[in-house]
């Protein structure tokens, strides 16, 4: 615990507050797989229906849309980061606080197209439609509007447990950058609206995700 604490907090200052991804994300050590690539557990859709969420899966489609991307960057906050990371947050920030101690982890993965680039559409719907596949339950899609380059949608989807959620995973698309968050824990809807913001979950309209009928 007291070895990895100091390499946690500048990691989780990096990404607490804001919903861009910093400028130099953790390197994946060498034994583990490209995560933007097509590996076996990228090729198939395991069933979220038991079981915890696995935060290493990505659709198979998010490493076509990495060959297109100018830029790209990945990666995963633990419990240890993620409490770490809550001890640093105000008292007034005590929701979300109580928030963060649900969780058990966060992946995120961004793909920027630069000036002149633009998502493939086919493949951004291949990834929508492999948690389709998957069994995620498509809860709500919000439409951010403001600035140009901010102008885009957010796709959530959720795998439920009772009331509360076992996962979730976000999708905000505007028209330079794909980002693709997926969240474990054992949070209520209201957690995961808490949490917007924060660890490069994006930030979306949470007016539908309460009380909404699964899609």
């Amino acid at each position: 615990m007291k070895r990895m604490l100091p390499l946690a907090i500048p990691v989780v200052c990096a990404v607490l507050s804001s919903v861009n991804l910093p400028a130099q994300a953790p390197p994946n050590p060498s034994n583990l797989p490209d995560p933007f690539g097509a590996s076996p557990a990228a090729t198939s859709h395991p069933r979220p229906d038991s079981g915890p969420v696995v935060l290493e899966w990505v659709p198979p489609a998010l490493a076509q849309l990495s060959t297109q991307a100018t830029a790209r960057s990945s990666f995963t906050l633990d419990r240890t980061m993620l409490t770490a990371a809550a001890g640093l947050m105000q008292d007034s920030d005590d929701e979300v606080r109580q928030a963060v101690s649900k969780l058990d982890g966060v992946s995120v993965h961004l793909l920027r197209f630069g000036a002149e680039g633009v998502a493939d559409p086919s493949q951004v719907d291949a990834v929508r439609q492999a948690y389709h596949l998957r069994g995620w339950k498509h809860l709500v899609t919000t439409t951010n509007s403001g600035s140009p380059l901010r102008n885009g949608t957010t796709d959530v989807w959720l795998v439920m447990d009772g009331v509360n959620l076992r996962g979730a995973v976000l999708l905000a698309e505007t028209p330079k950058s794909l980002t693709l968050v997926t969240v474990a824990g054992n949070l209520s809807p209201v957690d995961l609206l808490h949490l917007r913001g924060h660890f490069g979950i994006p930030r979306f309209d949470g007016d539908r995700l309460m009380g909404a009928q699964v899609q």
